[in-house]
């Protein structure tokens, strides 16, 4: 699948789709069901520009914070006051973002 998302064009992500069905046909049958059905609405992620796409098939960014915000508030255990929790959410989200650029790079 990989594959087929990180092609550089939509033609070449058809021709993988093509390989993959040809491989995984019998193993994966609703996977390829599934793209064939909504291949229309699927090759829009073709418009984005390739580093949009990498982010976009890579990772989901937002369930990512979400869990590293609940991990640092949870072990934690109490805060003596509101701002330092906000303090350690602050400096999370900042952690976080830099992983992403060095994803991005």
């Amino acid at each position: 699948m990989k594959k087929i998302y990180a092609a550089p064009t939509i033609e070449k992500a058809e021709l993988e789709l093509k390989s993959f069905e040809e491989k995984w046909q019998n193993k994966y049958a609703a996977v390829v069901k599934s793209w064939k059905n909504n291949r229309e609405t699927l090759s829009t992620f073709f418009k984005y520009p390739p580093e949009i796409r990498r982010i976009i098939y890579t990772t989901n960014f937002i369930e990512n914070i979400h869990r590293q915000l609940r991990k640092v508030s949870k072990n934690r255990g109490t805060f003596t006051n509101d701002d330092a929790l906000k303090k350690l959410l602050f400096l999370t989200i900042q952690k976080a973002s830099k992983k992403l650029g060095n994803i991005q790079n």
